[in-house]
């Protein structure tokens, strides 16, 4: 896998194809390994896809400092400089969804379309989502006692379910609390490029309310619902995925 160092940031990624430049931009702990099958097809028809390990995920560089989202905005036009990359199509999946959206606020001009697959961009807080976070606080209480690492993710498991906080380490920690704590959804009506909208109707992670929510706020989007899948969308169903993208290009 090549790479490249951008920001004083080892940055790994992976390039398929040759045309107009498709960046695809992944999830919360996650890698470009898991988006080979979509870059695939999508290059097959004229595009050269582009997916970076985001900084302190896969093989890129670990982080010396908590990142916001808008560090990874940052980082993400200096890697666009250093490939001279003016304009591309942008995908962005779950976490990568929020980066995604507040890119194409901050350059309108360049995003030639908007993909945005599962976006975590809606960041409302809930009676559920306070209740889980006395919960959190009150498990910290604990952490004199043995064990308390497993009975932590115990919890988290099968009480708290959804959070990825409990797999973070470090300096990642802290970077997970500022990203959760950026409701992206303020910014939404701001984003004026064409934009597509894919979904999976069995979401828990992003609740298909989500979805509609988005386009509502989103005037210039289309709403594609992908029937039978969850969150993992893009690793159940890749194919499908990359038809819907191409349908709509």
């Amino acid at each position: 896998m090549p790479e490249t160092i951008i920001n004083n940031i080892k940055t790994n990624y992976q390039v398929f194809g040759d045309g107009q430049p498709f960046m695809i931009l992944h999830g919360w702990g996650s890698s470009s390994d898991k988006w080979l099958k979509e870059a695939e097809i999508i290059s097959e028809k004229g595009f050269k896809v582009i997916i970076p390990d985001l900084p302190g995920f896969g093989r890129s560089a670990n982080l010396e400092r908590p990142w916001t989202v808008n560090d990874y905005v940052k980082w993400f036009e200096e890697l666009t400089k250093t490939f001279n990359i003016e304009n591309f199509y942008l995908l962005g999946y779950s976490f990568g969804g929020a980066l995604a959206s507040k890119i194409s606020v901050k350059y309108p001009q360049r995003v030639q379309k908007l993909f945005l697959v599962a976006a975590a961009v809606i960041r409302k807080k809930t009676t559920q989502k306070n209740f889980l976070a006395k919960i959190s606080k009150f498990v910290k209480i604990f952490y004199f006692l043995p064990y308390y690492s497993f009975f932590r993710k115990a919890v988290y498991k099968f009480i708290i379910k959804k959070s990825d906080y409990v797999y973070t380490e470090g300096i990642m920690k802290q970077t997970y609390l500022n990203v959760v704590a950026d409701d992206i959804s303020f910014h939404l009506h701001f984003i004026k490029v064409p934009t597509i909208i894919i979904w999976g109707d069995k979401d828990k992670s992003t609740p298909i309310a989500d979805a509609h929510l988005i386009k509502e706020k989103i005037k210039n989007s289309k709403l594609v619902i992908v029937p039978g899948t969850d969150h993992l969308m893009h690793r159940q169903m890749p194919e499908i995925l990359a038809e819907k993208i191409l349908e709509n290009i």
